[in-house]
């Protein structure tokens, strides 16, 4: 039973924070603080929001296991809040979270695995747009094409990695039971939706570094300038890459 004086805010710190007393005014049938029906919404909060991450990062709750998962994901709901009605906005902030559980340190790529988790999430629910292909930079004229800028495809992500972190979260997303063999190499994630499917890529050398600086409003010339400093970097191969996986979006008319 709630009494008219529970205000909502109250509620919902008390539902929130499982070490607080029931806030006054909500009683029961007797007109007494009853803690163990409130533990009810309690319990029922922190499902929620535990499936609701569990759905988010999958490949993180297949690494770690369902039992490890939830007490992250409980401990992490009782921090941070939804700030919207829909769940799949939740958890921005969950692979930080993850890096900071001192168990985990022996497993550093796991953060970056549940990035990529959630860089395939919002992928899935961005906008669509035509994407800017290998044919439309073909008509830029040659002389214009260092003064290039593109723009980002709304689905376009990247995660920038010291691990394989493309193959890890490859080899939990899929239904496969053997282990696969991973390779020792840092690894960088492209996310793209051109389409209809969500896809993944692995990027060359320098090519996350491309597509930000691309991303972050650069020219052709000064994003390249920008990447050439990592190893390995190729802009024929990186920007090749780029455009067939559909990273920009085609200007609008």
């Amino acid at each position: 039973m709630r009494d008219d004086t529970v205000s909502r805010a109250a509620f919902l710190a008390a539902v929130s924070d499982r070490s607080a007393a029931v806030p006054a005014g909500l009683v029961g049938p007797d007109g007494a603080p009853d803690a163990l029906r409130f533990q009810v919404y309690r319990n029922t909060v922190a499902s929620t929001l535990t499936e609701a991450l569990a759905a988010s990062f999958p490949a993180v709750v297949r690494l770690v296991g369902d039992a490890f998962f939830a007490a992250a994901a409980i401990d992490y709901s009782a921090r941070e809040k939804p700030a919207s009605p829909l769940l799949f906005r939740y958890g921005a902030s969950f692979p930080d979270h993850i890096a900071g559980i001192a168990s985990l340190a022996a497993y550093p790529y796991v953060p970056d695995v549940a990035r990529l988790d959630w860089a395939w999430l919002q992928a899935y629910h961005a906008a669509d747009a035509a994407p800017f292909g290998a044919d439309d930079l073909a008509a830029v004229p040659h002389d214009a094409l260092a003064g290039l800028r593109l723009s980002p495809h709304p689905a376009m992500r990247t995660v920038i990695s010291d691990y394989p972190v493309v193959s890890i979260w490859a080899a939990n997303r899929a239904d496969e039971t053997e282990a696969a063999a991973l390779p020792d190499q840092s690894e960088d994630a492209l996310v793209t939706r051109p389409d209809i499917e969500v896809l993944v890529h692995r990027l060359p050398p320098g090519g996350a570094a491309l597509a930000e600086a691309l991303a972050s409003g650069r020219s052709l010339e000064e994003a390249a300038g920008h990447a050439a400093s990592i190893g390995g970097f190729d802009l024929g191969e990186s920007l090749s890459v780029l455009l067939r996986a559909g990273a920009f979006a085609k200007p609008t008319p």
